[in-house]
């Protein structure tokens, strides 16, 4: 009997490349994508498409408004997106608990659907210093998720998986490339037009870029 898994899917380049993997290993995959506020909402035109491509069991985008809150330049628009390295840190770019919140939502629909397995794109290697994305951090929430479910009082555990936690970016895309993922569909860039169309300068770009050089594969991102 198949297994069922729930994706995490923003859009972007890991969460593609995270939903390919848990196809190839067999899983009936759920995609579940966030509108959150964000400014680059071209990441859930982006979504759609990577969800549509791939063939998922279903795909639902969760809306909730977390730029009510503000403290992050994904969701205040008072607060400029970096343009340059950072000099060490939690960028601005950081969105308080948004892992916390989303892995929640995906816990509860998991639930629903009897399935133990919520995969996700964190990264603890090329990433922005968010503390939300370290391994410790991950078997936590899944500590928790298993003392908080009938689900897992009744035996069915939840795994949390997080197959690119420790690749670099480059290995990442390689990983991509071979399971087949068409990046051209993906957006990551902080701030996006409507079109999809990315700014070159951000941080998410800037790690996305050097992931393809170093990767020796051809970059399909449409730059402004």
């Amino acid at each position: 009997m198949e297994e069922t898994a729930v994706v995490l899917l923003s859009g972007g380049l890991d969460s593609a490349t995270v939903l390919a993997h848990a196809s190839v290993e067999g899983y009936r995959c759920h995609a579940l994508s966030f509108d959150y506020g964000q400014r680059h909402r071209a990441e859930l035109h982006a979504a759609r498409r990577v969800a549509e491509a791939m063939g998922v069991e279903s795909h639902r985008t969760f809306h909730m408004d977390l730029a009510m809150f503000g403290g992050s330049a994904l969701t205040d628009p008072s607060i400029a997106v970096p343009e340059s390295a950072g000099s060490g840190g939690i960028p601005v770019t950081y969105v308080p608990a948004r892992n916390t919140i989303m892995l929640s939502v995906a816990l509860a629909w998991a639930e629903v659907l009897q399935s133990r397995h919520i995969f996700i794109g964190v990264n603890a290697v090329d990433y922005s210093g968010y503390p939300d994305c370290r391994p410790a951090y991950i078997a936590a929430f899944q500590h928790m998720a298993n003392l908080a479910t009938r689900a897992a009082e009744e035996g069915r555990l939840l795994t949390i998986h997080a197959p690119l936690q420790m690749l670099s970016k480059a290995e990442i895309i390689r990983m991509g490339e071979r399971l087949g993922v068409d990046y051209s569909l993906t957006v990551s860039c902080y701030q996006a037009d409507d079109d999809g169309r990315a700014c070159g300068v951000c941080d998410a770009c800037r790690l996305r870029r050097q992931g393809f050089v170093e990767a020796g594969v051809t970059d399909p991102t449409r730059y402004r």
